[in-house]
């Protein structure tokens, strides 16, 4: 397995991953990918076994509306598996690919929503705790995770502010009634 930046010829594969990926939620999710890529997208990696793409992730510019001022970072999102490859260590290493892309990019952080479970071992810890406000009070508070990248300072903490493509795709948080049932 090996994990690439994406190319144009991948956007078909990765269109296949996500739909496969998010099961009911995958055609908003592609919306958010296809809406995302032209102005927002900073880093696109696959991870291919063979010649399949079986992984996608993508981080996108967003802002930390601090104090001081408005801090350009970045939204992991999506994260995306093909199901029958789930479980093989393929999201650990599109985080990986992830983490490096943003050092690389000399972003302060990471931010995403996601399971608690699995990514507080990848290396994201809950943002609340730390200072950082969620967009959405649609965003379960065990949800909004956050990884600090070299760079952070920390007069770094505020309100997260997705970019327009998250809101104008309803992929912001959950709505009922599975929100009520996680108890937001």
């Amino acid at each position: 397995m090996i994990v690439r930046a994406a190319q144009d010829a991948d956007f078909e594969s990765i269109d296949r991953v996500v739909l496969e990926a998010f099961g009911d939620d995958g055609e908003k999710v592609l919306g958010l990918v296809d809406a995302l890529r032209p102005s927002y997208a900073r880093a696109e990696l696959v991870a291919e076994v063979g010649d399949e793409v079986v992984g996608h992730v993508m981080l996108s510019h967003s802002w930390l509306d601090a104090r001081a001022a408005l801090v350009d970072v970045l939204v992991l999102s999506p994260l995306a598996v093909a199901p029958r490859f789930q479980r093989r260590g393929i999201g650990g290493a599109l985080l990986g690919g992830a983490f490096a892309s943003a050092e690389e990019l000399a972003m302060p952080a990471i931010f995403l929503e996601g399971d608690p479970a699995y990514y507080s071992r990848q290396g994201f810890a809950a943002a609340e705790p730390l200072g950082f406000e969620r967009p959405s009070l649609r965003i379960p508070e065990q949800a909004f995770h956050v990884a600090l990248i070299d760079g952070h300072e920390d007069w770094m903490s505020g309100r997260l502010v997705y970019a327009e493509p998250f809101w104008t795709n309803d992929c912001v948080g959950l709505r009922d009634p599975l929100l009520t049932q996680l108890g937001g």
